[in-house]
């Protein structure tokens, strides 16, 4: 089942995504800019976004607990994300992943296409290229 992220959900939410500041976890809860999937009662993915351009949904992270990778969950999530986006009348869709993760390859399979990147350097900050994604819906 995936559902809208509530507020009871936050230790198994930080569980799985540790970078999300606990402020904006609270805001996410309130403007239903996040998911869970649940599988027998517990939860094993999430997804998170916000507006690029204010205008511009943007999956900003996707998760999938470790033992239930590779079992088509990672796509239900990102399906159902894309289905309500174009309910609530978005035509084009984003994410991102670093170049030298596999992560390219799903979205690829889900319709994303590369559509440009930066490179972060700053002192402290420094990772592989970021790969920006997008797709019409």
């Amino acid at each position: 089942m995936i559902r809208y992220v509530e507020i009871n959900d936050k230790k198994e939410w930080y569980d799985l995504d540790r970078h999300l500041p606990e402020n904006v976890f609270d805001e996410k809860v309130r403007i239903k800019r996040g998911y869970v999937l649940v599988e027998d009662e517990k939860i094993i993915g999430i997804l998170r976004y916000n507006l690029f351009w204010d205008n511009t949904p943007f999956c900003t992270m996707l998760f999938i607990e470790d033992s239930y990778r590779s079992k088509g969950y990672g796509r239900q999530m990102m399906e159902h994300w894309e289905q309500d986006m174009k309910a609530q009348g978005y035509g084009m869709l984003m994410t991102s992943t670093q170049v030298d993760e596999d992560a390219q390859h799903f979205y690829r399979k889900l319709g994303y296409k590369d559509a440009g990147g930066f490179i972060v350097d700053v002192p402290g900050f420094e990772q592989p290229m970021e790969m920006i994604m997008i797709k019409a819906v």
